[in-house]
């Protein structure tokens, strides 16, 4: 009987992982531009201009490779790509830069006033394009004279610790940036600017992708300033960023010749997962704190009232505020904490739940996320260590390291948010009748 249950949990672990990568394959940077691009073509730009693609984010070098491929053979240009360490690749005719995230690194500055040399030199006879998917945000650091590199990544790490969604952080980001919300609309003027976006974020709003570089801001330095103040952590920024907060104003972008469009986002990866198992999706979004999230799952499973297997999908992006020294990231701490209430709710079931970020990568860590099942909580038991002291100090992924859960992919060359997907078996009760 217990080889039988161990069997159960297997197959359906195997075939969670099967759509979370079938939800990630959705998100294919390539594909997903190859197919903008004949819906949106490139524009035609005269004999003396040329075009200047600047390329970045997690999927940075492949859309970079994939828009080459599809320039024409005579066309002038130059091509930059900026991407994580974890996502370089060699791309013919285009200059590959790499920096860190999600803290942002002196490589990160170098790359980021490449970039606007790039722009600056651009006339109105060129063509900009901007290639931008999620992660552009950290990798690409450009701060405003009054702020240094070393208070921007101070900021970040504020910013990264205190549970702010990616609204809220990248309206922080933009405010104290010369790249970030619309700021290489500022540097490319006069020339026509054009933006193909993979958005990692819900609701797909361009002007949040990547702190929306070729977008104009979503918010002011007001609006931040204010943010901060209100959720208490104004106080603990450093003394220059508050002062800039304090009597700076957003630039005004200058008015262009600019269009951007969507290539894929997280809907297309919730659904190409959820077909693979006929899960039932979730439109609502797992947003906000791990806490508040399962406790939207536990209210969808609620809803279900039913015996019989069934499996769920969501989509979504939350948040983790820290308050111990462990490591971790979001998904894993989302699919530990699940665990604990399912073995109360899920009662005589067999199941397992997958929480990924879809580029691989789950907080500073290995671990793309996390993959537990009905017997997690007794792998950790056995090996004598304290489940709720391991949550307390944020410590997910050892835990998670204990019970032989973590999601180790690697980085996917792409970015669309994060997936979640609950699959079980039917009650045994049922079974015996």
């Amino acid at each position: 009987m217990k080889n039988s249950k161990n069997n159960e949990v297997n197959t359906l672990r195997k075939n969670a992982q099967k759509a979370f990568f079938e939800g990630v394959n959705a998100a294919n940077p390539e594909a997903a531009l190859s197919k903008s691009l004949i819906a949106n073509p490139i524009p035609i730009i005269s004999d003396e201009g040329r075009y200047v693609i600047i390329s970045i984010g997690k999927a940075a070098c492949k859309m970079a490779n994939c828009f080459l491929n599809v320039l024409p053979k005579d066309a002038k240009f130059s091509a930059l790509a900026v991407t994580n360490f974890e996502n370089m690749i060699a791309v013919e005719g285009c200059e590959v830069m790499g920096a860190s995230h999600p803290v942002p690194c002196e490589s990160g500055l170098q790359a980021g006033n490449e970039v606007i040399s790039r722009l600056e030199k651009a006339t109105k006879n060129d063509a900009i394009i901007m290639l931008v998917s999620g992660g552009a945000s950290a990798l690409l650091p450009a701060p405003v004279k009054e702020i240094s590199l070393h208070d921007k990544i101070r900021l970040n790490k504020i910013l990264l610790s205190c549970g702010f969604d990616i609204y809220q952080m990248n309206l922080v980001r933009q405010s104290v940036s010369r790249l970030k919300g619309g700021g290489v609309l500022n540097f490319a003027h006069p020339a026509k600017v054009q933006s193909y976006v993979l958005s990692d974020v819900l609701g797909d709003d361009l002007s949040v992708v990547g702190s929306g570089p070729s977008i104009v801001s979503s918010g002011s330095v007001a609006d931040a300033r204010r943010l901060l103040i209100n959720e208490g952590v104004f106080t603990q920024l450093p003394r220059r960023v508050r002062e800039y907060l304090e009597n700076s104003s957003l630039y005004e972008t200058k008015v262009t010749n600019t269009e951007a469009h969507l290539i894929a986002g997280n809907t297309d990866s919730v659904a190409a997962m959820a077909k693979e198992v006929e899960a039932k999706i979730i439109v609502d979004p797992l947003i906000g704190d791990v806490n508040e999230a399962v406790e939207k799952i536990l209210f969808e499973l609620e809803k279900l009232k039913t015996d019989k297997p069934f499996a769920i999908a969501f989509g979504g992006e939350t948040t983790v505020k820290l308050v111990g020294t462990g490591k971790g990231g979001r998904n894993q701490e989302l699919a530990l904490r699940f665990a604990l209430k399912a073995e109360k709710v899920l009662l005589n079931r067999t199941w397992c739940f997958l929480s990924g970020g879809t580029d691989g990568i789950d907080g500073p860590t290995d671990a793309a996320g996390g993959l537990v099942d009905s017997n997690t909580l007794s792998r950790i038991k056995k090996k004598n260590k304290s489940i709720s002291e391991l949550l307390d100090n944020n410590d997910s992924y050892e835990a998670l390291k204990l019970s032989d859960d973590l999601i180790i992919i690697g980085a996917t060359g792409t970015n669309v948010a994060d997936l979640q997907l609950l699959k079980t078996r039917q009650r045994e009760l049922e079974k015996r009748i």
